[in-house]
């Protein structure tokens, strides 16, 4: 990608509109990014944000999108404005990117029927494992369908007057535009997707169909269902309302058009290079998850692998971690408050940093010491439910050091869990790129990684940014493909147009770091049991 930095021409870059604008809405923060259409970050804006757990539901209210929405956006103007001396009133293009699944449904009159339920909710259980002996598809909890499906076991009342369905990216791209869309990205995580059409599956929206037709009869599940677009097509123009919502100033212009609504899995790939087969790349947050493009469908079913997409159709299979960085920030909040009380202030980046580069001089295996980052369930092993656990046998080494290597490899257990899975099936991988918060401390995250994959690391220089750059990349790539209908598929444009130049860094696993993380998650496997003993307990 091009280096970061004001271009000369900066105000007449924003006047012309000759700009993307990337969305997203993540898990604790909805960011916005303005980029040259070359892909060149040229302005900000954030506003942070947390899920709320109401009545063992775990939500964001519409309420809050909006707001956040507005806050981030006001941000990204101001930063303009720094920079430039003028404030946007248009752009090239627009992309709108938020966490993936969940569950939002909405009535003819497209008011929201039961407060969203997010992907971090794992109460789909029988739901899931019915649809995915059906299907023969695996369909984790988190995935749209199952909390329809539960939601009609359940005989939730709600069920009769549901008109569609759609995903957060899909709700704020349809506040947008009036259009009810998705990327196929972030469609493949609400239903599954035929990589030969590119749309939903049909033999298994038909046996969907035919399942609930005794409960709900007359059901036509493909109605509730967003459209489904890949990248590079126009997925409607920011309507009057829409650029009322985005900005209440007034300034922004409607008229300006919106790429498809993509999820964090999909922008990730794209922040990452990671579109074409055999690459794949780890975006680690408030969740975790790596992502690796297939050349062939795999030959069994898992529950540990999800089948997704790339955001131009290509098949992924996904091994998706509910509990990420969360459990790690905690901790850093308590060592700042030690800090803080002791005289020395720091900001939150110091304390991640020095943390972060504490673990490097830890023992290999973490000095006997086992965390679990569980704040919530983990499908992949087994738990509907999470206790953040730190255990350690008597005659362990209890250091800084060490104590902070357990903490990060625990955000990779899960993880290394899943993809010796998908090493099971045989799958080639010549690239895993990484992105996400966890990285911004060079060299520590992207190292014990290399150890848990047993595979180099690679991270570029948007490694914490990437989700927002990667949507306004994608809205760049719509906007070329509408100046040239015939230009390059979406590798090709990444590849030559916005990775061209890119600075990377590669880290190759160490010996002694990948037999200290084997035996770490050796302990780590049985000491599942004290996990799953705490949440029955407390």
């Amino acid at each position: 990608m091009v280096q970061q930095g004001e271009a000369p021409d900066l105000r007449e870059v924003v006047t012309s509109g000759a700009t993307a604008l990337g969305i997203e809405l993540g898990s604790t923060r909805i960011k916005a990014c303005l980029v040259g259409l070359d892909g060149t970050p040229l302005a900000s804006g954030s506003h942070e944000w947390e899920n709320e757990f109401v009545e063992r539901t775990w939500t964001y209210s519409l309420d809050a999108v909006r707001t956040g929405l507005q806050d981030a956006y006001a941000r990204l103007a101001d930063d303009v404005e720094r920079r430039a001396g003028v404030r946007p009133t248009t752009f090239g293009a627009i992309g709108v990117s938020a966490m993936m699944h969940g569950y939002l449904a909405f009535d003819a009159d497209d008011e929201l029927l039961v407060p969203f339920r997010t992907w971090r909710n794992t109460t789909t259980g029988p739901a899931a494992a019915e649809l995915s002996e059906l299907f023969g598809h695996n369909i984790p909890l988190r995935w749209s369908i199952a909390h329809l499906y539960q939601a009609i076991l359940d005989d939730e009342p709600h069920v009769a007057d549901v008109a569609s369905l759609t995903t957060l990216a899909g709700y704020v791209h349809r506040c947008l535009t009036g259009r009810t869309v998705l990327g196929v990205g972030d469609a493949s995580g609400v239903f599954p997707i035929d990589p030969q059409t590119g749309g939903y599956d049909r033999r298994m929206l038909e046996a969907f169909d035919a399942l609930v037709a005794e409960r709900r009869p007359g059901t036509t599940l493909e109605k509730l269902l967003p459209e489904v677009l890949v990248a590079g097509q126009e997925a409607g123009r920011l309507t009057a309302q829409g650029a009322a919502l985005l900005d209440p100033t007034g300034a922004l212009q409607p008229g300006i058009t919106l790429c498809p609504p993509e999820g964090d899995a999909g922008t990730g790939m794209v922040a990452t290079n990671s579109v074409a087969p055999r690459t794949g790349n780890v975006s680690a947050g408030t969740s975790i998850f790596a992502m690796v493009v297939l050349e062939r469908p795999l030959e069994n079913r898992h529950h540990e692998l999800d089948l997704v997409t790339t955001p131009a159709g290509d098949l992924v299979a996904m091994v998706h971690c509910n509990n990420g960085a969360s459990e790690l920030s905690a901790w850093a909040d308590m060592f700042a408050e030690l800090g803080s009380a002791l005289g020395a202030q720091a900001g939150p980046d110091e304390v991640f940093g020095a943390l972060f580069r504490a673990a490097l001089a830890g023992d290999a295996d973490g000095g006997g010491l086992l965390a679990y980052n569980y704040l919530a369930g983990e499908p992949i092993t087994g738990l509907d439910e999470g206790r953040p656990l730190f255990v350690r046998t008597p005659d362990s080494r209890l250091t800084l050091a060490n104590f902070m290597r357990a903490q990060i490899y625990g955000a990779f257990g899960t993880l290394a869990l899943g993809m010796r899975v998908l090493d099971g099936e045989g799958v080639a991988l010549d690239a895993m790129f990484a992105h996400g918060g966890l990285f911004r401390t060079a060299g520590v995250a992207q190292r014990l990684l290399a150890a848990a994959l047993d595979a180099p690391v690679t991270v570029g220089r948007t490694a914490g940014e990437g989700g927002a750059w990667g949507i306004a990349v994608l809205a760049a790539y719509q906007h070329a493909r509408s100046q040239q209908p015939g230009a390059s598929d979406l590798g090709t444009y990444l590849r030559e147009h916005v990775f061209a130049t890119a600075e990377l860094e590669t880290v190759a696993p160490d010996a002694a770091d990948v037999a200290g993380f084997g035996a770490y998650l050796e302990r780590y496997s049985a000491g599942l049991a004290v996990e799953r003993a705490a949440t029955a307990a407390l």
